[in-house]
């Protein structure tokens, strides 16, 4: 028989924690059909001797909802193995949405998530009502990878309630009418449900978006709908706030649902917090229930630089911090950043606002890292060495060292707020947990503040290749299979005959992430960071090849993947 396309002589990591093996892989309209062995010839032949054969990736922790409608290759993680992506994270989401309500929902997301309002009301069709019509849109776009979405609480709460579901208390009516809505949601394919209890998620007036404050029987309410349909329940808590009792809520969802939990959960610096938090989830699943967390797979938080956000003031305590000299650096191009930190008097005049500010301890000094000036970002970098550590052992002022390392890399280098998971010892504790899933990428949020979306990459480069917490094949199954199942897919994460033919060819040696850059491609010529990706021999999904050495094909053949109870 021949095949579509056959994957020669790989070493096939079959995505589910099994022994890696050799063989050919066959695919025939977009399905796989054999695995392992020799399979007859292919009308395409893929040689990849000496390279790994895995699933494609699942990415589920996204918020690329938006950028799918300008940007159907859904990049950067797609340059990273990704074929499945999962949307509507955070319980923020573009539907169900009343003509009247888009602004405010495109308000939301801009605010919580760093998307552009501009570019969401501009480039969005918003020829849709409720969450199944949302879907419909997507599809249409004909994205390059899988999409699957969860129906978010604070577009749910703003529906049935309006202006209401701010501040105030739902009815017992209204807990109702979200319920039924969150349940045809899922019925018209949701996969699942996202709430969104972290108050430091705001609307554009600086109030905590709708669902923060919602009484825990009205997230019950709506777990049981989940529940009896065999969908995900996806939380973003504030664990700082013991009053809210997000612990005991977990707990209750698991069991009202029935069926899966998952949570977002990032550690602190200390060397004891991976420990802590391994020894919270045991104490989540003490009672049976089938909990998650996704966590983020190294030190993450705001990165900035020349090319990017500069130091001028605090965006985030929204308060100044220095004078004109740095508000005027701020204020130029690239080239004229450049161009001004080349003077030696313009120096002398940043170093001496930035010493009149004092405020060496802030975060963003004190715990701050380099990311080097080479093609492959560091970030490795252990967790005392910040730029006040690089200061002082230079006999340097902070922004001294800052400007210093800004010339040196032509104003390219760039430098990261470890916000998250500081402590990469630490860090690998907590991984190592059965039931954490390393990813949290946020693609498509935080565009030009974050970028972690190649943490795919990383997991096979620091984590399989380099630090073995994870065996290869254990590393494989924790980027497919696991995502795959706690989302409820049933016929992807794995290479096994009868499943859909989202594969990737790699090589574990080069696998890698190149250094972060900010470019000017969203609607409006909006800033966000890319990065690309290096290992990569070819990425296939539903049986086409998508990405071959990193650049696309033309292919578009990913699908909005629906949910079937």
């Amino acid at each position: 028989m021949t095949h579509d396309i056959v994957i020669r002589g790989g070493l096939i990591v079959d995505g589910t924690g099994g022994e890696p093996f050799v063989g050919d892989v066959a695919i025939d309209g977009g399905i796989i059909t054999a695995v392992g062995g020799k399979a007859g010839p292919g009308r395409e032949e893929i040689d990849a001797g000496g390279q790994v054969v895995s699933p494609g990736f699942v990415d589920i922790h996204t918020h690329l909802d938006a950028q799918v409608a300008w940007d159907p290759l859904l990049t950067p993680v797609s340059w990273h193995g990704v074929t499945t992506v999962l949307m509507g994270n955070c319980g923020v989401t573009f539907a169900p949405c009343k003509p009247e309500d888009r602004e405010t929902l495109a308000g939301m997301m801009e605010t919580v998530e760093d998307i552009p309002r501009t570019a969401i009301l501009s480039d969005l069709p918003w020829d849709w009502e409720s969450y199944g019509g949302y879907l419909d849109a997507v599809e249409r776009m004909r994205p390059a990878i899988n999409v699957a979405g969860m129906v978010g609480h604070s577009a749910v709460r703003y529906y049935v309630m309006g202006e209401r579901s701010v501040e105030e208390p739902a009815t017992e009516d209204e807990k109702r009418q979200i319920a039924a809505i969150v349940a045809k949601s899922i019925d018209d394919g949701a996969v699942g449900f996202s709430s969104n209890r972290f108050p430091g998620h705001v609307m554009p007036d600086g109030r905590s978006i709708p669902g923060t404050f919602a009484e825990h029987d009205e997230v019950l309410q709506i777990a049981r709908e989940v529940g009896s349909r065999g969908a995900v329940m996806q939380n973003v808590l504030d664990f700082t706030r013991e009053d809210m009792g997000n612990a005991q809520l977990i707990r209750d969802e698991a069991a009202a649902v029935g069926g899966r939990i998952l949570f977002s959960y990032t550690i602190g610096g200390s060397d004891a917090a991976g420990r802590r938090a391994t020894d919270f989830m045991n104490s989540l699943r003490a009672e049976g229930g089938d909990i998650t967390a996704v966590s983020v797979p190294r030190g993450t938080g705001f990165t900035f630089g020349l090319q990017a956000r500069i130091p001028a003031y605090n965006i985030w305590a929204q308060r100044r911090f220095f004078g004109p000299a740095w508000e005027a650096l701020a204020a130029q191009d690239f080239a004229g950043r450049l161009a001004t930190i080349g003077d030696a008097a313009a120096r002398e005049a940043l170093v001496a606002e930035a010493k009149a500010a004092n405020i060496e301890k802030l975060p963003w000094v004190s715990a701050c890292y380099w990311l080097g000036a080479t093609d492959t970002p560091n970030y490795l970098v252990a967790t005392d060495q910040t730029l006040a550590a690089m200061a002082e052992t230079a006999g340097e002022h902070w922004s001294e060292t800052f400007l210093r390392l800004t010339l040196e890399s032509k104003g390219k280098g760039l430098f990261n707020w470890r916000m998250f998971s500081r402590n990469l010892p630490a860090l690998k504790d907590w991984l190592g947990h059965d039931h954490v899933i390393p990813g949290l990428s946020d693609a498509g949020a935080h565009v030009s503040q974050v970028m972690d979306s190649g943490v795919t990459s990383f997991v096979l480069s620091h984590w399989v290749k380099t630090e073995k917490l994870y065996s290869l094949a254990e590393g494989v199954r924790r980027l497919t299979s696991a995502p795959a199942r706690v989302i409820g897919l049933k016929d992807r994460g794995m290479l096994k005959p009868g499943m859909r033919a989202d594969v990737n060819i790699f090589d574990l040696d080069k696998v890698g992430e190149k250094y972060p850059e900010l470019v000017h491609d969203f609607p409006g010529g909006a800033p966000r960071y890319i990065q690309r990706s290096t290992g990569y021999a070819a990425t296939l999904v539903n049986g086409e090849v998508t990405f071959r050495e990193g650049q696309h094909t033309g292919a578009r053949a990913g699908k909005v993947l629906r949910h079937a109870a």
